[in-house]
């Protein structure tokens, strides 16, 4: 193979957003990855200020497609941390059930269309239809039932509208939930069996000391709740996340790096940090799902990542399914009315692809002075090129297109969300 070798993706398909990978090689050493984030950066963060907290959710809610409620239940908990705002139970029940729906579509599209492709060897789920027809099928109906739960609750599937500070604008009729209870019924037995497919899927060898990363709730899996835990021993309240979680800026991106401090090191959020460090939290389908599935939990490999998010979508059904059943009556309340005051808040909710982070602080006038946002792509982004780091040497003997799918499949294993837009890698190897 000649010394220097150039390898290209003209589109690297099922992610999000714009991108580039640059690895050098010394021989058969790593001496330098880069993942180069290159997409201009949307100022989200600078264009909230000035903005009233009720706009804060629909602002958000467009920094992504695929996961908006996490944008808006992290700036809602925030902000009404802020506001000292105190929501009925009612309202935060039906906000786990929106979670519960975003986790669904978000799962469901993950495994069957944009990661499944790579361990069985096709470039699209459309390809890969050709001869696992029942399967796509059954990941776009798992999605679609996940889409009209959040048609229900939040207004519309793409960019709720209905989620408010406080609260919902409108509760959902009863009937309106549970027409769904067959649909739900069929996507909790569904889940199961993606549970048995990814399970007998080939997974590379890839095992890794991470430092997992996640909230945890003594009593329910987490998802709008909990404190922030990690493998190393870390368990602290949401207010100190910044005492040891920090971003910063590297010349190569224009998507901020995080790392944990004190060390700068990299850390991992995600399904496989909530699989490792909430396992006994999960419900009793999932957990079942997860003893029968032939991995050892907690899993240092993660290509398991892919049956962490199985797991986690037969979660997401069968505690939606609960909530449903259960929901007999509208609240008298929709939502918690307060009055603007001067305060700061921080909250973090567990978005499908990891820990979200948001931190506000308002004016007298309940307008916002400043505002933080850290996405799990950002957190995860030192974490992928640690990775690629360990699987580089695995790969760089083969010949060129099947190196950079297989380097293409290990950055997908984070289901990455640099962007809501279409995106590009190219990857450049020089020995």
């Amino acid at each position: 193979m000649p010394a220097n070798r150039t390898f290209q993706v003209k589109a690297l398909s099922r992610v999000e957003g714009e991108g580039a990978l640059y690895v050098k090689l010394d021989g058969d050493r790593v001496e330098y990855v880069e993942l180069n984030i290159y997409e201009p950066p949307r100022f989200f963060e600078a264009f909230l200020r000035g903005r009233e907290a009720r706009e804060v959710p629909d602002i958000t809610a467009r920094i992504c497609g695929i996961c908006p409620v996490a944008y808006q239940m992290s700036a809602c908990h925030a902000l009404e941390k802020a506001m000292q705002v105190s929501v009925p139970p009612d309202v935060t029940r039906l906000r786990r059930l929106l979670y519960c729906a975003e986790w669904i579509e978000s799962h469901a599209l993950h495994i069957h269309l944009l990661h499944a492709p790579d361990f069985l060897g096709y470039e699209s789920g459309i390809s890969m239809a050709a001869d696992y027809r029942e399967a796509v099928e059954r990941g776009l109906r798992l999605k679609k039932i996940g889409n009209d739960l959040l048609e229900v609750l939040g207004g519309r599937a793409v960019h709720p509208i209905n989620v408010t500070v406080g609260g919902f604008y409108r509760l959902p009729r009863v009937a309106e939930l549970r027409e769904l209870i067959p649909d739900l019924e069929w996507g909790l037995q569904a889940a199961i069996e993606v549970c048995q497919f990814t399970a007998q899927l080939e997974f590379p060898d890839l095992q890794v000391d991470y430092e997992t990363v996640s909230l945890q709730h003594p009593i329910e899996y987490p998802m709008n709740h909990g404190r922030v835990v990690s493998s190393c021993g870390l368990e602290i309240p949401v207010e100190d996340y910044e005492k040891h979680f920090e971003e910063r800026h590297v010349a190569h991106s224009t998507a901020l790096h995080s790392v944990r401090l004190p060390q700068q090191t990299s850390y991992l959020v995600g399904p496989l940090s909530r699989i490792n460090n909430c396992y006994d939290q999960l419900s009793p389908l999932a957990r079942k799902a997860a003893d029968d599935c032939g991995i050892a939990w907690p899993s240092k490999n993660n290509f398991h990542s892919i049956v962490a998010r199985a797991i986690e979508l037969v979660d997401a059904y069968e505690e939606a399914l609960a909530i449903v059943k259960q929901y007999h009556a509208v609240p008298n309340e929709s939502r918690a009315e307060y009055r603007p005051r001067a305060g700061k808040g921080c909250h973090a909710t567990e978005a499908p692809r990891g820990l979200i982070y948001h931190h506000y602080e308002t004016d007298e006038n309940g307008l916002i002075v400043s505002a933080k946002i850290v996405p799990p792509t950002s957190q995860n982004q030192y974490q992928i090129e640690e990775d690629l780091r360990a699987y580089v040497p695995r790969v760089a003997s083969l010949d060129d297109t099947t190196a950079t799918r297989r380097c293409e499949h290990m950055i997908r294993n984070y289901d990455p969300c640099i962007s809501c837009a279409t995106h590009f890698l190219t990857m450049k190897l020089d020995r």
